[in-house]
């Protein structure tokens, strides 16, 4: 088999992401399909990591492909993340990991339903809650959980997790009816009431925002087509990057490989790595490049081995909980994080010594950022070790 180094890889990084500077996109559309999906758990990432990809990106240029063309569509998919994907790619996630999704979630919440004294036939009345907010926006309405709520008995009653613990409580069970639909694409997470990096999304039905699309795509087929999406941006990839990613089990990653026709490939320390057909060529190298990503980027999390491109710098850009901070990448790989402080200017933090050229280089992307954000404080929920010590430090300045 022939080897893929290292080096290699972090190449194919740097165009296959449309992170170096000559191989970024025209628009967010071009953006999201070179990286198959885009995480969208926060709001502000989508347009962060699009604005990393594309030279002059507005906001207004995300909410068009968003909202008003919806070329770009956010889905609960896999590992019951919500993503936005390429229109186009909806039928093949709805028929296998958004399916897959669905049905984990669906009898877990009949059950609390049935313990909260809901109802005594837990699948009945999800059946029924189900129903009755798909009649009600059946007329193209666009309304808030709240709204929803307010309005359909069924959604009315509460829930009790995790009792005793801090995350615990009573929760509302209304979201969870939403998700469970929006997992089987039968609703989808439309319009966003509030601003860019907030998010208060109307619901819609499926139809009425898309209007005609085929239906789910046979698992089997649906998981090929992730396949070879996944393996034409984070090729070459191990089969456990896969299943990782789809959130899937052996079986059916063995079976995405095989129709795929998926080629197997050395990657360094000698585990086997998997390239589509045709795309086994050695890539030259590329010019030096940096590029500041937010938390939860598609490239730092679209592996599950990921020493080729963190080093040693794994626990201080990763929380507990698997999920990436903000990461600052010089030649391919993580080298720091970046902040932003009180006036939204955005500062670079180091993790290591990257040179006179990686620091300017660093410097000029943070300017740019900074100038695209135009002063905008950008919060997540989620915050790495480097992210905190950054913070910390940039405070006692």
């Amino acid at each position: 088999m022939r080897l893929v180094t290292d080096r290699e890889r972090r190449a194919r990084l740097a165009t296959r992401h449309a992170l170096a500077p000559a191989a970024r996109t025209t628009g967010p559309e071009e953006a999201t399909r070179a990286m198959a999906v885009l995480h969208a758990t926060e709001p502000a990432t989508v347009y962060l990591s699009l604005a990393a990809r594309v030279d002059a990106l507005t906001v207004a240029d995300v909410e068009r492909a968003l909202y008003a063309e919806r070329t770009l569509v956010k889905q609960l998919a896999m590992r019951r993340t919500l993503f936005v994907l390429p229109r186009d790619l909806l039928p093949a996630a709805w028929g296998s990991a958004s399916a897959r999704v669905a049905g984990l979630l669906r009898g877990p919440l009949a059950r609390e339903a049935e313990r909260a004294g809901l109802a005594e036939d837990g699948e009945t009345w999800l059946a029924e809650a189900c129903r009755a907010v798909v009649d009600r926006l059946a007329d193209g309405s666009a309304l808030s959980t709240q709204e929803l709520r307010e309005q359909l008995p069924e959604l009315s009653g509460r829930i009790e997790l995790s009792m005793g613990k801090s995350y615990g409580g009573s929760f509302p069970i209304a979201p969870r009816v939403l998700t469970q639909l929006a997992a089987e694409g039968r609703i989808v997470r439309g319009a966003n009431a509030g601003q860019w990096r907030v998010s208060r999304p109307l619901w819609s039905s499926m139809a009425s925002w898309l209007g005609h699309l085929p239906g789910p795509w046979p698992a089997r087929e649906g998981y090929a087509e992730l396949a070879r999406r996944y393996l034409t941006t984070f090729g070459p990839a191990t089969a456990e990057d896969l299943r990782w990613w789809l959130g899937a089990t052996a079986g059916i990653v063995r079976q995405a490989l095989a129709d795929a026709a998926a080629v197997e490939v050395r990657l360094e320390g000698g585990a086997t790595g998997w390239l589509l057909p045709g795309d086994a060529d050695e890539v030259p190298e590329v010019a030096p490049w940096c590029a500041l990503l937010p938390v939860l980027d598609p490239t730092t999390m679209g592996w599950k081995q990921r020493d080729f491109l963190l080093g040693p710098h794994g626990p201080a850009v990763f929380d507990r909980n698997g999920n990436a901070g903000t990461t600052a990448w010089w030649e391919g790989r993580v080298v720091g994080c970046w902040v932003q402080d009180e006036q939204g200017t955005v500062e670079v933090f180091l993790l290591e010594d990257v040179g006179r050229e990686g620091r300017a280089a660093l410097a000029a992307e943070a300017a740019r950022l900074t100038t695209w954000l135009g002063g905008v404080r950008v919060g997540s929920l989620y915050s790495a070790p480097a992210m905190r010590a950054a913070l910390d430090e940039a405070g006692t300045r």
